[in-house]
């Protein structure tokens, strides 16, 4: 490995864990802000409702953070070594539902965030370190019509159904799109480095990305509001790496390993890795309340 391969590593991953960390504390806090209205507002009163609100803005913040450094790291490396990282937000998450929340956390969490932490270790060690080459147009055609055509059908199915269903399908919905997005984020950093920001504004992946964001986020904000966190977190920690290491090899033909031998270590530490975190968010505490009760006022 090369002196300039380990520095685009180390930036590269550096910035993943600063995606991770920006994203669980974005995601932490407007979820905190859509859940905590006592009348119920709907529309454009909810819309209203949350702007006002200053966690919620605190999130948007967090998230604008979170593209930034997803931008630089998907400029560095490839899809498939930096989307699987992003599941360490969940160990991030958990950090913020202790120190900021004060909520209790089972042990059982904490072994499988240590698990997660391990197994997402090995995976760096087992992938490539090298992107594919730019994309031609015509192999976006089809990535981009299956997930759309998938987020349409699952967007009807979180129509109806109890809060846990709704938030579930709303999230996955959202994972497909953030997929999606990363791989348009990594073609503009691309034509960014080639054309610069002007020759940025010509291309249709920026316009793309555009979309794709607008809607993955109404999705993402659905998901937070119609249900449990613990059901929009999942399918969103799970599914997002999974199809992002898809697109990354339908679209710009990455690989997970230098060999079969390395592909293989590297899927079992990426699936070892959504175990865990599965195991993780299904031991977190369903709600936001905090696990230090109120001081009396009888003293």
């Amino acid at each position: 490995m090369t002196r300039s391969v380990a520095l685009h590593d180390a930036i590269a991953i550096t910035c993943a864990l600063l995606t991770a960390l920006a994203n669980g504390l974005g995601v932490t806090a407007q979820h905190i802000a859509s859940t905590s209205s006592t009348h119920h507002e709907r529309g454009w009163r909810f819309i209203y409702f949350l702007l006002r609100h200053p966690l919620w803005l605190v999130g948007w913040i967090a998230m604008g953070g979170s593209l930034l450094f997803q931008s630089l790291a998907l400029h560095f490396a490839a899809m498939s070594l930096v989307q699987p990282l992003l599941v360490f937000e969940l160990v991030l998450a958990l950090v913020l539902r202790r120190v900021w929340v004060h909520q209790a956390v089972l042990t059982r969490a904490w072994t499988a965030s240590l698990v997660t932490v391990v197994s997402l270790a090995i995976f760096l060690v087992a992938t490539t370190r090298s992107s594919g080459p730019p994309a031609h147009v015509l192999r976006w055609f089809a990535p981009g019509a299956w997930c759309v055509g998938a987020v349409a059908v699952l967007v009807m199915a979180g129509l109806r159904g109890t809060p846990g269903r709704r938030a579930a399908f709303f999230g996955i919905a959202t994972a497909l799109l953030w997929a999606l997005e990363a791989a348009y984020i990594k073609e503009c950093t691309d034509v960014i480095s080639r054309s610069g920001y002007a020759g940025l504004l010509t291309r249709w992946p920026f316009f793309a990305f555009i979309v794709c964001g607008v809607v993955g986020l109404v999705c993402e904000q659905t998901a937070l509001h119609v249900g449990p966190l613990r059901s929009s977190q999942t399918a969103i920690v799970i599914v997002d790496p999974i199809v992002s290491v898809l697109l990354g090899a339908w679209i710009f033909g990455e690989r997970l390993g230098v060999t079969w031998a390395w592909r293989l270590v590297a899927a079992a530490a990426l699936a070892a890795a959504l175990v865990s975190a599965w195991v993780l968010i299904a031991a977190m505490p369903a709600t936001m309340e905090s696990s230090v009760a109120p001081p009396s006022l009888h003293g």
